[in-house]
């Protein structure tokens, strides 16, 4: 389970920090996405630029279950759909650099908050607000997951995680990625990535950004046994300078358990 954890980068804890939050139940019934959606405020809905004026954290819209059905891998996509996601391809290439903050919504429903920041290519980190002892860090070829209550810190290949997609420096989603849906509504412009691996089965990457303002507002990972974890970002700046310290993993200060 740690690693099906880790390989999504959804932000999950692992499994060694079982004390601290709750083990994963199967995920909750299906909300109605137009209500959902209606719970925005219209300071969610304004442009996520800059970090200036702080925003309340937003209400993540949980997608619908059912949508994990089989997909066509001949799909074709129309014009419109093509469009929508060269538009998202384009602002993913765009950013060099953002950080934010997020809310998490775990496969049982549990909610938490933290921080994040993003340096192009591949580095990323995530730290959670206490009580959560989780920091995520990828230093642009390895991902660790840390805890900081019991001082131990899994390694994995950044290659392993769908959201790499995310940290790449230029990407086109049609082209690079196997995408299986795009949609767009009022609201939001989604493209779903499944990725298949051998070893661990198929997981998927929902990505979500603002129809209007064309800004990253929140994605899905659904791991290979169908669990759901949902980040939502905001206080969005992409020109805030990042620190490249933040993305240091410290192979010395924390030990690894086998396995």
């Amino acid at each position: 389970m740690a690693l099906l954890i880790a390989t999504s980068l959804a932000v999950f804890v692992t499994a060694s920090s079982a004390q601290t939050v709750p083990v994963p139940k199967p995920a909750p019934k299906a909300r109605d996405r137009d209500s959902a959606q209606n719970q925005m405020s219209a300071a969610e809905k304004a442009p996520l630029t800059t970090a200036t004026t702080q925003q309340a954290p937003p209400t993540p819209v949980i997608p619908d279950p059912r949508r994990n059905v089989p997909a066509n891998i001949f799909a074709t996509f129309d014009a419109n759909q093509k469009a929508q996601a060269a538009r998202v391809s384009t602002y993913l290439s765009s950013l060099q650099q953002l950080s934010g903050s997020f809310v998490q919504v775990g496969p049982d429903g549990s909610k938490t908050k933290g921080d994040f920041y993003i340096m192009k290519p591949g580095k990323v980190r995530f730290e959670y607000d206490p009580p959560t002892p989780i920091a995520i860090i990828a230093d642009g070829s390895s991902l660790a997951v840390r805890d900081r209550k019991l001082a131990t810190q899994d390694i994995y290949p950044l290659s392993q995680t769908p959201l790499r997609f995310l940290l790449s420096d230029r990407i086109d989603l049609l082209k690079d990625t196997n995408v299986v849906s795009v949609t767009a509504d009022d609201v939001f412009i989604s493209v779903t990535i499944e990725e298949k691996q051998a070893l661990i089965g198929t997981s998927r990457l929902m990505l979500m950004v603002g129809t209007k303002d064309g800004q990253l507002k929140q994605w899905t990972v659904t791991d290979p046994q169908g669990y759901d974890t949902t980040v939502a970002v905001y206080n969005l700046d992409a020109n805030k300078k990042v620190d490249p310290g933040l993305f240091k993993i410290d192979f010395t200060n924390y030990s690894t358990p086998p396995g």
